[in-house]
């Protein structure tokens, strides 16, 4: 039997009446999986979940995928094709007593021979307590859970629950597949055929290119540029798309999945010496409403962490565009960042001062409070002296070379170290040079004092 609406929300994927007081995007809901665009390596002819679905074979899943893919929708067609009641709830807006409630109703149909396929929309804002609720009814066969988030399942859904449910992984639909959409929904008695619209090919791009991959906003946005169009002949002109169009955002999600797969992007465009790329993702985060502040102390850690010492002035400059955006806030302090990382992006690159300090932390934490050799010890008082505090310790601007190479800086229990080891580019290249100089004539002055080696 198809789905049906219920009296917990769920959409009907058939009713006709009330059309015109329905949104478009709801009037166009795809009745059957070949009306779906996009998803085709999900949903081709062949695929495997194509084949369970259309057999009536459904399991317990996870839709994971943006917003506007169709993860409602295939959820829909899942009850339809398995001739389950359609239960939908939203994470957004219920809590354990009513998913209580739901389950309760679902053993209920269970004991009487019916199939029950709860769609928990936004799931990822559940809890563990509240996810936990669902396991021993997946378990049991009571429901068939279907689960639609919009972040990774990895970091938000707990593990006992991925444990019972299939993951499938829906794409942000092409604008090529959106405007098949558009097409649809013009030629549609649902949907605005009785309008008689006048619309060319360059317009609905234009409006897929603008939905950014979400198909119910496509249709929303078309919905909006029809009702302009009545008043002016019918035609969906330039100039009704400008004013449909004027706010054009992109999708981010400013503590989610896009969130660090942006900045991920931004930091390995800096760090592969790609100015042209890092700039780019620079502007994506800042359209998408990223806190300048938050770019410009990440870009600040690039400077010292894959930067460092190749160019020292990289980390001033960081500090500067910083304080600059702090000035003249945006848009005027955004062209200051986007100096600033194509600078990062363009000059030498050395991670050599990050790897020194994390291999001197290590053999902090692995050697514990190792004493400080007497020779380096300070020594401000008489007793301090008697008991040999700072005893040959050599000062070095007398030594030959301003270096008293036979001398140790480390604790006697662990020998010389080398931390640091700077690469051939940049402003390293000296240092390089000068240490790899220093470090050797060090070994041999303390091989010849019989002070062990540098390690």
């Amino acid at each position: 039997m198809p789905a049906s609406r219920t009296s917990s929300g769920a959409l009907d994927l058939h009713g006709s009446a009330g059309d015109a007081l329905r949104p478009l995007a709801e009037r166009m809901r795809p009745q059957t999986l070949a009306q779906i665009v996009g998803q085709q390596r999900l949903l081709a002819e062949d695929s495997a979940l194509r084949r369970a679905i259309e057999a009536g074979r459904i399991h317990s899943m996870v839709l994971w995928g943006p917003p506007g893919c169709g993860k409602t929708t295939l959820a829909l067609l899942l009850a339809q094709h398995a001739q389950a009641e359609f239960v939908a709830i939203s994470a957004v807006l219920s809590g354990l007593p009513q998913v209580r409630e739901v389950l309760a109703q679902a053993q209920v149909r269970f004991d009487a021979g019916q199939r029950t396929l709860l769609f928990v929309d936004e799931v990822h804002r559940f809890n563990k307590v509240q996810q936990d609720a669902f396991l021993p009814h997946i378990e049991r066969g009571t429901i068939v859970f279907v689960g639609a988030t919009t972040e990774n399942p990895s970091f938000e859904l707990n593990s006992a629950l991925l444990s019972r449910c299939r993951v499938h992984v829906l794409e942000a639909v092409s604008s090529d597949d959106i405007v098949q959409a558009l097409r649809r929904a013009l030629q549609d008695a649902h949907g605005l055929a009785g309008q008689q619209l006048q619309v060319d090919d360059a317009a609905l791009a234009l409006i897929a290119s603008a939905a950014d991959g979400d198909v119910r906003r496509a249709l929303t946005l078309l919905e909006i540029a029809a009702d302009i169009a009545a008043g002016e002949g019918g035609e969906i002109s330039e100039t009704t798309l400008q004013q449909v169009l004027a706010d054009r955002t992109r999708r981010f999600d400013k503590g989610g999945e896009q969130f660090y797969d942006q900045i991920s992007a931004l930091h390995k465009s800096v760090r592969s010496s790609n100015p042209d790329a890092a700039v780019y993702w620079l502007a994506r985060m800042l359209d998408g409403g990223c806190d300048p502040a938050y770019l410009a102390r990440r870009m600040t850690r690039m400077a010292v962490e894959d930067i460092g010492l190749a160019d020292p002035r990289a980390l001033q400059m960081a500090i500067d565009a910083w304080e600059a955006f702090d000035r003249l806030g945006a848009p005027e302090g955004e062209l200051a960042l986007a100096q600033l990382v194509l600078y990062l992006a363009s000059t030498a690159k050395s991670n050599a001062g990050y790897k020194a300090w994390n291999a001197a932390r290590g053999d902090v934490r692995e050697h514990g409070t190792q004493p400080v050799p007497m020779h380096l010890r300070n020594a401000p008082t008489k007793l301090m002296k008697t008991l040999d505090y700072g005893k040959g310790y050599q000062y070095d601007h007398d030594a030959a070379g301003g270096v008293a190479l036979a001398q140790t800086g480390f604790p006697d229990a662990m020998g010389e170290r080398v931390y640091y080891q700077p690469v051939a580019r940049g402003m390293e290249i000296k240092l390089k040079e000068k240490l790899d100089a220093l470090r050797t004539a060090r070994a041999q002055a303390r091989a010849q004092t019989g002070k062990g080696r540098a390690e």
